[in-house]
């Protein structure tokens, strides 16, 4: 049967939890050490659905065999434009090209709703890891290396920052229809 790339439930979570577990105990794309429970999961999935986010699961045979979503770059209104992507794939599914199914989706999705960049933030990102290649192959490019940032199974894990620009990037004045300006306005905010 083939792949489907569709929005996240909340009855994912359970399955998406369980992926996440793996990264956190036995991966070093994530810092966290401690697997998130299935509430806190649940918490992080709400606050990307109240923000407008997207947040994508990649299925096969109604099994969820990845996950990827953007989420706020940081919180200040003038980082509104950007997006931080995350994605994470099921140990029996990597290298089955679901990632770039699901990262392409994702870029999609952003560039609909008027993002204009997306970042990636890559833990252990050294040049022959599967992220890195991923996001080189999307186009993205390196733009910042923090050495032994992280300390993660015994060693010192550097993150790697790359980016992506759509839209326009910063070439272009904001969109005054785009989900992030019409967002920030509502608030009471000023474009």
């Amino acid at each position: 049967m083939s792949m489907t790339i569709r929005h996240a439930l909340p009855d994912d979570l359970d399955r998406i939890t369980e992926i996440y577990t793996d990264a956190v105990l036995n991966g070093t794309a994530s810092y966290e050490l401690e697997p998130p429970t299935r509430a806190e999961m649940g918490a992080r999935y709400e606050a990307l659905m109240e923000g407008g986010y997207p947040y994508l699961v990649a299925e096969r045979d109604g099994i969820i065999l990845g996950y990827a979503y953007a989420g706020p770059f940081r919180a200040r209104p003038a980082y509104r434009f950007i997006v931080e992507d995350s994605i994470y794939i099921a140990p029996e599914a990597k290298g089955t090209g679901i990632g770039k199914a699901l990262m392409q989706a994702l870029i999609d999705e952003a560039t609909i709703l008027g993002f204009r960049q997306i970042i990636a933030v890559i833990g252990d990102g050294h040049a022959d890891s599967a992220s890195v290649r991923l996001h080189e192959r999307l186009g993205f490019h390196h733009t910042g290396r923090m050495e032994g940032s992280g300390y993660k199974h015994g060693r010192w894990l550097d993150t790697v920052f790359m980016q992506l620009a759509m839209n326009g990037g910063a070439t272009l004045p904001p969109d005054a229809n785009s989900m992030p300006e019409r967002r920030f306005v509502a608030k009471g905010g000023k474009g």
